[in-house]
């Protein structure tokens, strides 16, 4: 099972190391990672998504409350937060196929962020599935790189 996991830390060195430490330390690959500054520049938070029983991932997150730097700790449910990813597309294109390209990135809402002769960069944000959808699309023209966030989320009330 996939759990997204938010963890709210000091803005302090070190706390990183220790976090994805005490996943690896426990046998947890964590699938996407993403830590960023709050509105409140002495706090971090982060975003984790990793694989694993309810079981095991319920201690994880107990020890997790019990380090020093970590403020909160929230393994979302299904439908608890509001969930996105954001992805830079470097897609193939021609005279022929150029049109189609950008016609399907306007259906995704996705926006054009530079223009070159042989390939668009496209940036799109959007849930799990909407981004994958997207990508399996763009693989038909050429992706000739790409870079994705991993998953961001933050809680619904």
């Amino acid at each position: 099972m996939r759990h997204t996991i938010s963890v709210r830390v000091e803005n302090k060195f070190g706390v990183l190391t220790r976090i994805s430490g005490l996943f690896s330390g426990r046998g947890y690959n964590i699938d996407t990672l993403n830590v960023g500054p709050t509105h409140d520049p002495s706090v971090s938070q982060m975003t984790l998504v990793v694989q694993g029983d309810d079981k095991v991932l319920e201690q994880v997150t107990k020890q997790l409350n019990k380090l020093v730097d970590v403020i909160e700790v929230i393994d979302f449910k299904e439908g608890e937060a509001v969930m996105r990813e954001l992805i830079l597309a470097r897609v193939k294109v021609d005279a022929k196929t150029r049109a189609e390209v950008m016609q399907i990135c306007d259906i995704f809402r996705g926006k054009i962020v530079d223009v070159q002769r042989y390939c668009l960069t496209v940036e799109l944000t959007g849930d799990e599935s909407k981004v994958g959808a997207f990508i399996g699309l763009m693989e038909n023209f050429g992706v000739l790189e790409l870079s994705r966030t991993g998953r961001i989320a933050m809680k619904r009330n």
